[in-house]
């Protein structure tokens, strides 16, 4: 089995486990307030573990692109504090934005390139010029969707790098608003 499959499947599988299992009905703000002495206890209980399996959930709900990451936002904020909350929002969010752009690019960039490859050139020519500010200005600008500017800038020829440091930094102040209104 090819490896482009294999990593389809697992994706599949990942989504379909999501809305499977309901796993929606634990990332909701009703679940939040229900539960918040109880994650607090737990973390008190067990820090690191705790942490690690945050992070963890943060990490699959953005590279599968799925609903809610707003909601571990404000919950980071409401268990570890604004800034310890931010930090480790954005460590999950981070690598998992990297994986759906790897993803993206591992997966259709191929296709992509062939079907449309004079309009992507364009888009890859404007990015090029100056793809770390760009960047940076998508990611502290909410105009598209979090999941969409992984998935779609995963086609373009923007470096890893730029990518992953431009969101590392750019996601950083509305996920300080989010763990704050937490």
């Amino acid at each position: 089995m090819s490896k482009k499959i294999i990593l389809l499947v697992l994706i599949g599988v990942g989504i379909s486990s999501f809305y499977f299992f309901d796993i929606q009905q634990y990332l909701s703000f009703e679940s939040l307030k229900t539960n918040r002495d109880r994650l607090n206890f737990i973390y008190q209980e067990n820090s690191i573990a705790f942490i690690s399996w945050f992070i963890a959930v943060y990490f699959l709900t953005v590279s599968l692109s799925l609903p809610g990451a707003a909601v571990l936002t404000l919950t980071a904020g409401a268990i570890f504090g604004s800034v310890l909350g931010m930090f480790l929002v954005n460590i999950g969010a981070t690598l998992g934005a990297t994986v759906a752009f790897l993803s993206a690019r591992f997966i259709f960039r191929d296709w992509v390139e062939g079907k449309f490859s004079d309009k992507l050139e364009a888009v890859n020519n404007g990015i090029s010029s100056n793809a770390f500010s760009y960047m940076l200005f998508l990611r502290l600008v909410p105009l598209f969707p979090f999941f969409l500017i992984n998935l779609v800038l995963g086609l373009t020829q923007v470096r890893l790098s730029v990518y992953f440091f431009s969101t590392m930094i750019g996601i950083m102040p509305g996920s300080f608003i989010y763990a704050n209104a937490g």
